[in-house]
């Protein structure tokens, strides 16, 4: 990496240096994230719980996500800053238990999204030749994607910032075409609207509402990256609003092109690979191979840019001393180690669960993590960063209301998945505790000593 030669750390907590993001470039990366996984892998996970009202959880989502948006927007502006999420939890509760534990899961969604994305990209990748059951194949293409990923953020900002922007033109462009040209061959008369009889209970689609701000927690990308972004007190929160902007228009555009085409059925049973599956009856074996190519496309930036942003907020909890910290003997700084560890630990999740299990565990953690993003904003800073108490509370009650319906979703189609979601937070809360604790107390136990060698030298 170039920490040492191209960044200066300022004051504010942003960098200065040749690698410095562009508006356009944070965007893209963004949209990367956001668009990555929101369409490719979540289209068929939002079907099954939503039923033929799929677009509307999309509408749903957006509308949510714009109100959490606003907590990171005003501290963004505020304090812009590399890891911003962290600096926002750091604020609003001090270097605690509370601010770390946090922080981590952020981070831990974060890889758990890059797990979600490079298995995405896998099973497109092996849906021309019938072969996106094969577990040991989707791992395989998975982890390459992610080694991808890494080879490209060691090269650098600039790398990543003209990547991303390249792939994200590439791919909205061709998303837009996929849809349009979908709706057209299709009608708004067929596939999941034809007729389709509204189907699971109100409480499945609050559910599916997860899924949704899922798909767009993406702009939070931009968050952790604010530091870097040229000019970040006025661009962080342009780049927010217009990169959920596009991602909202393009959703909706997908969702009605996705739901002409096929049956709420058809969508459920191709829920991993939906696009595609949609691809071949409106637009024919052209078409399909067209679709294949741009998820391809979307899935790889969507990877690159999350690995750039989750490695850089974890460098920042490291620098703030709110997670341990090990170089297990290898060489570089402290970047390029937490860039292994992103990889390293995306890698293992790609492969020990499926793409329905990723999506609810990220699901999770995001929205518990946001619910105390927008408590402490709340509660500690709203006036120090000229917040309204309304709109943090409003994000505050649809992220729990979405919370407590996707749990009871959760528990009676796969219970395990909840299991494994209160352990991770469990454990991220209690490791935090031990390890300020234990900080601490180091950090007392060498003062002392200090201390006393200083008395023992005046006598």
């Amino acid at each position: 990496m170039q920490d040492a030669h191209s960044q200066t750390r300022e004051r504010d907590g942003t960098y200065t240096d040749k690698n410095r993001i562009t508006l356009s470039g944070a965007v893209a990366m963004g949209t990367g994230v956001m668009i990555g996984a929101g369409i490719f892998a979540l289209t068929g996970q939002i079907a099954q719980l939503a039923g033929p009202l799929f677009p509307l959880s999309f509408i749903v989502g957006a509308a949510a996500t714009a109100l959490a948006a606003y907590s990171y927007v005003k501290m963004s502006n505020a304090w812009p800053s590399s890891g911003g999420i962290a600096m926002i939890l750091n604020k609003a509760y001090g270097p605690g238990t509370i601010a770390a534990s946090a922080s981590l899961l952020m981070a831990l969604s974060m890889v758990i999204n890059e797990s979600l994305v490079a298995r995405t990209f896998a099973t497109y990748a092996l849906r021309p030749f019938g072969l996106e059951g094969s577990g040991p194949l989707l791992s395989l293409l998975a982890l390459g994607l992610i080694v991808l990923a890494y080879a490209i953020n060691a090269s650098g900002n600039r790398s990543v910032s003209a990547f991303s922007l390249v792939m994200s033109i590439i791919k909205i462009g061709g998303i837009v075409i996929f849809a349009v040209a979908a709706i057209w061959a299709s009608g708004l008369d067929a596939g999941a609207f034809s007729g389709a009889a509204i189907s699971g209970s109100p409480m499945d689609f609050v559910a599916s509402v997860a899924f949704s701000i899922l798909a767009f927690k993406g702009f939070t990308t931009i968050t952790n990256s604010g530091g870097e972004i040229v000019d970040p007190h006025r661009n962080v929160g342009r780049t927010i609003m217009i990169a959920i902007g596009i991602c909202v228009v393009t959703y909706l555009l997908v969702a009605i092109a996705v739901g002409s085409s096929l049956s709420i059925d058809a969508i459920i049973d191709a829920r991993d690979y939906s696009l595609a599956a949609a691809a071949e009856p409106a637009l024919g074996r052209i078409g399909f191979y067209f679709t294949i190519a741009i998820a391809l496309a979307a899935t790889t930036s969507g990877v690159i840019a999350s690995v750039f942003a989750v490695s850089r907020m974890l460098t920042m909890l490291t620098e703030m001393k709110m997670i341990p910290h090990s170089h297990f003997g290898m060489s570089g700084g402290l970047r390029s180690h937490l860039l292994i560890y992103t990889v390293v630990v995306a890698g293992a999740l790609a492969v020990l669960f499926d793409l329905s299990r990723i999506a609810a565990l990220g699901a999770f953690f995001y929205l518990v993590m946001d619910m105390l993003v927008h408590w402490g904003v709340f509660r500690h800073l709203r006036r120090e960063v000229g917040a309204r108490a309304t709109i943090l509370l409003a994000a505050l009650v649809a992220d729990f209301v979405v919370l407590i319906a996707f749990t009871i979703a959760k528990l009676q189609t796969d219970p395990a998945i909840v299991g494994y979601a209160v352990a991770g937070i469990g454990a991220a809360f209690a490791g935090e505790f031990m390890f300020l604790a234990r900080r601490k107390h180091s950090s007392t136990h060498d003062h002392d000593s200090g201390s006393d060698r200083t008395s023992q030298k005046g006598i």
